[in-house]
């Protein structure tokens, strides 16, 4: 009997992840899914990458009645491309060649496409809706033409990313609108003190699995830190990007405008990017995230809150341009490469300014290498500069042994190998 099998999930779903060579549930999935089919209220606490996005799928699609003419479930993701991910993730079940779930009505109203289309896609009520928080507000609380009265299941996905952008009173307003026994599931990386009194207005008891990285970082991901010194920011990033090689490079900025800038900066300087922020239109986007799909353009320059939840495959390096002004975000930016079992780097631009947030980045284990450019080439560096040493000694003692001090050079084959493991990745439960 398959982990999946233990977990009493619809037969056709578990014999869909067994083509697919997926197992063995992950923890959160585990631990999760017993009290989402029971009918319980969850929140699913952990970091990209663990699964999480399965474990409410799978108990979703097992609970639906396909008898019933009603919304069941309505899944909320904070951006539009999360929100399609999302949708994939669903329809791959629904719509399998060998073993499909047809009768199952799926539909996704989603910011930026035609809310016409929308409206006209939910005159035959869905099973399940797939849904950004200004949409659904609009078609619920406005347009009134998406009834979510009976709904038995509400799923907010990225609840701290949906905070920081806002839309927790339009989703309060919303769920305000479902049944009293409504089932809420919540998933996010944190549980910030300002996102409770929504979590306890709406959760009866809910079960909170909260599952930590051993590490907060992967063996085979490596961090620089770079001195930013006396140069402009953005000419050493360039300078960064130039001498690296990457299958995939997500730029992090702080801002918006500082994307833009930066992405100006590289195309003029003939480095193929595309930039990916909340500003861009809907059209912009879907272009962006097309040309990183097909692997056309080695560096992205993104905002943590536009890239944040995107399921983008095969990213081999992370540039941080400044280091957030959330901490948590380094973690965030961090994980979304060297995953699966593959291998990455992480360089950060700093000053002395940064010196107290590194040593907080320290207190959480992560370590670091330093490194500098000088004649063109990079250089290790023995020190960041004066007032940095204690902490520095005590990292480079723990530093693992495996990694060289020194980015690595890019052997032959290796944009071919990336291209294998993100393949491989897909199989994998995504996150």
């Amino acid at each position: 009997m398959s982990g999946f099998q233990r977990l009493e999930i619809d037969d056709r779903l578990t014999r869909h992840l067994q083509i697919k060579k997926i197992e063995r549930p992950t923890e959160i999935q585990e631990r999760i899914i017993p009290a989402i089919l029971r009918g319980k209220d969850v929140i699913g606490q952990s970091q990209t990458g663990t699964g999480k996005t399965l474990a409410f799928v799978l108990p979703i699609l097992t609970n639906i009645n396909t008898e019933s003419h009603k919304v069941q479930a309505v899944v909320t993701a904070p951006t539009r491309e999360l929100a399609e991910q999302l949708y994939q993730t669903f329809q791959m079940f629904i719509n399998d060649g060998e073993l499909p779930m047809e009768n199952v009505r799926i539909r996704r109203v989603i910011g930026g496409t035609d809310k016409e289309r929308n409206i006209a896609d939910l005159k035959k009520p869905p099973h399940i809706v797939i849904a950004t928080p200004g949409r659904l507000h609009d078609l619920v609380t406005k347009s009134n033409v998406l009834d979510v009265h009976q709904v038995e299941t509400f799923v907010i996905d990225e609840a701290d990313q949906m905070l920081d952008m806002g839309f927790i009173e339009p989703l309060d307003q919303v769920a305000s609108r479902m049944p009293d026994d409504l089932q809420m599931l919540v998933f996010s990386a944190s549980i910030p003190k300002s996102l409770r009194p929504f979590l306890k207005k709406y959760m009866n008891q809910p079960r909170h699995v909260h599952v930590k990285p051993e590490e907060p970082s992967p063996q085979k991901l490596t961090h620089y830190l770079v001195p930013l010194k006396s140069r402009g920011r953005e000419q050493l990033t360039l300078e960064m990007a130039s001498l690296l090689r990457p299958y995939l490079c997500l730029v992090f900025v702080n801002t918006k405008v500082e994307a833009e800038s930066l992405t100006d900066l590289f195309i003029a300087n003939g480095i193929e990017t595309e930039c990916i922020h909340g500003g861009l239109s809907s059209r912009a986007r879907k272009q962006a995230m097309r040309s990183i799909e097909r692997a056309k353009t080695p560096f992205v320059i993104c905002t943590d809150l536009a890239a944040r939840g995107m399921d983008i495959k095969g990213i081999s390096h992370i540039i941080n341009v400044q280091l957030p002004s959330d901490l948590q975000y380094y973690l965030h930016r961090a994980g979304r490469t060297a995953r699966a079992g593959a291998s990455g780097e992480v360089y950060t631009i700093v000053e002395k300014d940064d010196y107290p947030a590194l040593h907080q980045l320290q207190k959480q284990r992560f370590f670091f290498h330093y490194l500098d450019i000088k004649k063109g080439e990079w250089r290790e560096i023995e020190q960041l500069g004066s007032g940095y040493a204690p902490g520095r000694d005590r990292f480079r003692k723990q530093a693992p042994s495996s990694s060289s001090g020194k980015p690595k050079k890019v052997k032959p084959g290796y944009k071919k190998k990336m291209k294998k493991a993100a393949r491989g990745n897909q199989r994998r439960n995504k996150s």
